[in-house]
């Protein structure tokens, strides 16, 4: 257990608790439907029992964690036709974005798009998780902006949150990763083209790897359990 500095504020030590308790769900630490007893997370992060709360309060709203009366807190599991039922809506918000982007696109976009490759190669080749994570939300975030509809984005983002817990294991991933790197690249020359249904197909294919894991893993039936048996 590591404990925060002593001249971190208030603020800077409650939104560390929660980047370190989402990490340890997203990135498969913890397994899903694994229990998030209070005691446990005060002693693994040093954190009062207050912010615990309240990151698992704001997790809770990201989709990441389940709070039932009785039960407790968990990490949130899905079934194989939950997960199905989640990605066909992102699939089709996904699509609909997709097409509504003008090609070829603003030479600005992507300029952007390519910095951003860039540094989610460099987090790749560092290991850096967060890093790679983050990079990988604000390509997707950069990519689908260019659709001129701030809605249909601000929907596909709720989707990407929802969906991050079956998805972000495989940026741990090697095959994953490599995967996912290719696939970005290739969009970036599809946005200098001309074929929308290309690109959109391909944003679409570029969800299967880890929709498909998720669904496989939850097949095998991952083993659950109280938190600190899988880290």
């Amino acid at each position: 257990m590591s404990e925060l500095p002593f001249s971190a504020t208030r603020a800077d030590e409650q939104a560390e608790i929660l980047r370190r308790l989402e990490e340890d769900i997203i990135f498969g630490r913890l397994a899903p439907g694994s229990r998030l007893v209070e005691d446990t997370l005060m002693a693994r992060y040093g954190a009062s029992r207050h912010y615990i709360r309240q990151a698992l309060v704001q997790l809770e709203r990201t989709g990441v964690v389940r709070r039932e009366k009785n039960v407790g807190a968990t990490v949130c599991s899905y079934s194989a036709d939950e997960v199905r039922q989640i990605y066909e809506v992102r699939e089709m918000l996904t699509r609909q974005a997709a097409l509504k982007i003008p090609l070829p696109a603003a030479p600005e976009l992507i300029h952007r798009l390519k910095e951003i490759q860039a540094d989610y190669c460099r987090h790749a080749e560092a290991g850096d998780l967060r890093g790679i994570h983050e990079t990988n939300d604000a390509f997707h975030i950069t990519l689908f902006s260019g659709c001129g509809n701030p809605y249909l984005v601000r929907s596909l983002q709720d989707y990407m949150g929802l969906t991050l817990p079956m998805r972000a294991k495989n940026l741990a991933d090697r095959d994953g990763l490599l995967l996912s790197r290719r696939q970005h690249d290739v969009m970036i020359e599809l946005l200098q083209g001309t074929d929308s249904w290309a690109l959109a197909q391909l944003c679409v294919d570029h969800m299967q790897y880890s929709k498909a894991d998720y669904i496989e893993r939850s097949a095998t039936g991952a083993p659950k359990g109280h938190l600190g048996l899988a880290d």
